[in-house]
């Protein structure tokens, strides 16, 4: 199994690499941390214009196990960072995402969705309400120029209607510390106890020496972890001084796929996408009640009825034994016929079995439903499954 996983890890890594065809390495971004990564064997890859460690010298199966185990470093200085000022800073961003951001405490932050008037998912982002007067917004290195584009059009609009509203885009890296022994590593370089930091809350503070750190208690592994926005002259000192500690190692793009999809967690423009409405992609959750109420994002006309009368589609977890589910792979019912698609889809390192998501119709989304998925054009079969497959370990005090 093992095998199957690591040659399943590098057909993907080789998927990373196509995302932009035809970029020349020489045109791609560059993090602050890009030549640190090569010192330390980091395999560098295309991944949404940026060029990025898909893995160092572990295999993307140790890379994933460490940490799950431990703790690791993933470079997320690609992802774009946005402060946004003024008074009616809350109103503008309800304008834009579905969530309830007035609702939101000092310093708590909630993932919501940026969607359109047809109510397809643009991008999923978080947003913080902080204590020094702005909104943060972490959304993704690939709907970067969207988003931004985006947001500037609404500024102008609020602006010339005289609203008290302004946006920063962070010049900032930002590093991700992953595992069940993040706090004990990353609470020797704080004077904050981080137990009082619990999942989605976020603070400012020196770290390991290093003032003005935006701490951030989230990720995208399923595990506990923070998000550490920290400035770009000073990144490569505090990855370094988090190496010293022998639970911290370096992790890649391939096993940050992984651990996401074990733990259910979208991949846009895989498993989400300005074709999807948040209820065909199971976040409902993410629309704060409010707003359903008022119906004032965008797209809510369409969202909202789907609430109560459901949609034809579903995105499920699918779990299979045999050969690897990728991407693309025809879902089937039990009689043959297509019922729908796998968007992600990986052999597990910590289950020993395949996991994936996908849309399916309505009528086969129920967990438990037998099912099955077409490989190599041969039906497997597989089983509708409650996501995350691998249980979440959030830190919630």
């Amino acid at each position: 199994m093992n095998e199957k996983i690591q040659q399943h890890l590098i057909h993907q890594a080789a998927q990373i690499k196509s995302i932009s065809v035809g970029t020349s390495q020489a045109a791609l971004k560059k993090t602050q941390l890009f030549d640190f990564h090569r010192e330390q064997g980091g395999k560098m890859v295309e991944f949404a214009g940026w060029s990025m460690p898909v893995q160092y010298k572990d295999s993307h199966i140790a890379s994933h196990m460490h940490t799950r185990e431990h703790c690791s470093i993933f470079d997320v200085s690609h992802m774009l960072q946005t402060k946004v000022h003024g008074k009616d800073r809350v109103k503008f961003m309800e304008s834009l995402v579905v969530a309830d951001i007035a609702e939101l405490k000092d310093n708590q932050g909630t993932l919501t969705l940026f969607t359109n008037e047809k109510g397809g998912i643009i991008d999923d982002l978080i947003v913080t309400r902080t204590d020094q007067s702005y909104l943060y917004v972490v959304s993704n290195a690939g709907c970067a120029d969207k988003d931004s584009a985006r947001m500037k059009a609404r500024l102008a609009e609020f602006k010339s209607a005289g609203f008290d509203v302004d946006l920063e885009f962070l010049d900032e890296a930002l590093i991700a510390l992953q595992g069940p022994s993040m706090s004990q590593v990353l609470q020797q370089g704080l004077k904050e106890d981080l137990s009082k930091l619990t999942f989605m809350t976020s603070t400012l503070a020196t770290v390991f020496g290093i003032p003005g750190c935006r701490v951030t208690r989230c990720g995208y592994t399923g595990e506990d972890g923070v998000e550490i926005s920290v400035p770009q002259s000073r990144v490569v000192e505090l990855t370094e001084k988090l190496l010293t500690n022998s639970e911290v190692k370096l992790a890649g793009l391939g096993s940050r796929d992984s651990l996401r999809l074990e733990a259910g967690l979208c991949l846009y423009g895989n498993d989400i996408d300005e074709t999807t409405t948040p209820v065909e992609a199971t976040l409902v959750w993410t629309i704060g009640k409010r707003r359903r109420k008022d119906k004032d994002f965008p797209g809510a006309d369409i969202i909202v009825p789907q609430i109560k009368a459901k949609t034809a589609r579903k995105r499920v977890g699918l779990v299979s034994t045999g050969p690897p589910v990728r991407q693309h792979t025809p879902i089937l019912s039990p009689d043959g016929k297509v019922i729908g698609e796998v968007t992600s889809g990986c052999p597990s390192p910590c289950l020993k079995k395949n996991v994936a998501m996908g849309y399916v119709d309505a009528a086969f989304a129920k967990n438990g439903t037998a099912i099955q998925v077409e490989v190599r054009k041969k039906a497997v079969p597989a089983t509708v499954s409650k996501m995350p497959f691998v249980p979440t370990n959030y830190y919630t005090g």
